[in-house]
């Protein structure tokens, strides 16, 4: 989704961190949105591993 609504290519998604993303996502819905912490990072890591 970041590729489309952003314009972002693969390695500036993954070059990203959490808060950007989510300033990114506040500008443009207008709501205040946290980037995820440490521990929830780490919990969809183990759940979603990309290899």
């Amino acid at each position: 989704m970041a590729g489309v609504v952003f314009g972002w290519t693969p390695g500036a998604f993954w070059d990203a961190t959490p808060a950007e993303l989510a300033a990114l996502v506040s500008a443009l819905t207008g709501d205040e949105v946290a980037a995820a912490d440490r521990g929830t990072l780490m919990r969809l890591m183990e759940a979603f591993p990309d290899g």
